[in-house]
């Protein structure tokens, strides 16, 4: 019986030493798939974070060319209305007269 007690013993050993090792070997595994999931997530956030600055860019360039356009059809405008006000002076004046009245007429609407 000692002998079996003996025997089962060292099985159990045995038993532990291997659990140990499977563990260790198991916990390696697991931190090397961490440091690989690590890594794509890295490697993801850094491709986003290019596409964003992309688009963020294009975006601007987008917005920088509407700009222009306002802008150049803004000078055309003023340059029409300064041509008209050249060429016609009197009608630009009775105009500018005559919508002010209503602007004031309109302003004053429930004054009377």
């Amino acid at each position: 019986m000692k002998g079996h007690l003996n025997e089962a013993g060292s099985h159990l050993k045995q038993a532990a030493v291997d659990g140990g090792d499977a563990l260790r070997q198991a916990a390696g595994a697991a931190g090397e798939q961490l440091r690989d999931g690590t890594e794509q997530v890295r490697s993801n956030l850094s491709s986003g974070a290019r596409a964003s600055r992309a688009a963020a860019s294009e975006l601007g360039d987008a917005a920088r060319e509407q700009y222009d356009d306002i802008m150049d059809k803004g000078r055309e405008l003023c340059d029409s209305a300064a041509d008209l006000i050249r060429e016609r002076p009197l009608v630009a004046f009775g105009s500018a007269l005559a919508a002010g009245w209503l602007i004031a007429k309109l302003a004053r609407g429930g004054d009377r």
